[in-house]
């Protein structure tokens, strides 16, 4: 662990497990998909591919992967979330630890995509960015993709305003080797433009 609090921590004090649970448990059983994170990563990757979900939470995405046939290793800082995770789907790997420090945690390089999703890149310890940037790009195998999404403003950020802008994350990807492939504006491909509160972007560890 780095020692400094995350955004996540400093909302949550680490109790949010259940409570996050429920919330798309709720949404589930009142008609909304909740599987469109999984659904948009699927899409960009061939059979049993291995992805990593970090920042996995309570394992809704990385649980959805594996249920489509892809090999998912989850990764948070939060134990209460973790518990959720490890108590729906036992058999798949969840690992606590620190984005930050991931090298720490004895993974196997290589994967075919690293997945952030629900606002972590901005919910990290401040400072600590680059460093979590720099730490997915090198568990990618070449060609491999970091699928990333964020709120831009107020209105998509359990945040009173947005700690990391795109041109500051775009940087981080810059200078850990990964390009920028597609941009949209949600989890359903609707096109990015200018002004959209929330961005999904697909970056890319260059092939050799």
């Amino acid at each position: 662990m780095t020692g400094q609090r995350d955004r996540w921590a400093d909302l949550t004090g680490g109790q949010a497990g259940e409570e996050y649970a429920r919330r798309f448990a709720q949404l589930a059983a009142s008609g909304h998909d909740i599987h469109g994170e999984a659904a948009f990563c699927a899409a960009l990757l061939k059979p049993a591919a291995r992805i990593l979900d970090a920042g996995c939470g309570t394992g809704r995405i990385a649980i959805r992967l594996a249920e489509l046939g892809h090999h998912c290793t989850g990764v948070d800082v939060d134990p209460s979330m973790l518990a959720v995770a490890r108590r729906d789907a036992p058999a798949q790997e969840w690992l606590l630890g620190d984005l930050a420090r991931l090298d720490t945690l004895g993974l196997p390089q290589g994967f075919d995509l690293a997945l952030a999703a629900g606002n972590v890149i901005p919910l990290l310890a401040p400072g600590t960015e680059p460093a979590v940037v720099r730490q997915l790009a090198a568990a990618l195998r070449p060609g491999g993709l970091l699928v990333t999404g964020m709120g831009l403003d107020a209105a998509h950020l359990p945040l009173p305003e947005p700690p990391v802008t795109l041109t500051e994350f775009d940087h981080w990807c810059a200078q850990a080797g990964l390009t920028l492939r597609r941009r949209y504006a949600t989890w359903n491909g609707d096109p990015y433009h200018h002004g959209c509160g929330y961005a999904v972007s697909v970056h890319a560890r260059p092939a050799p």
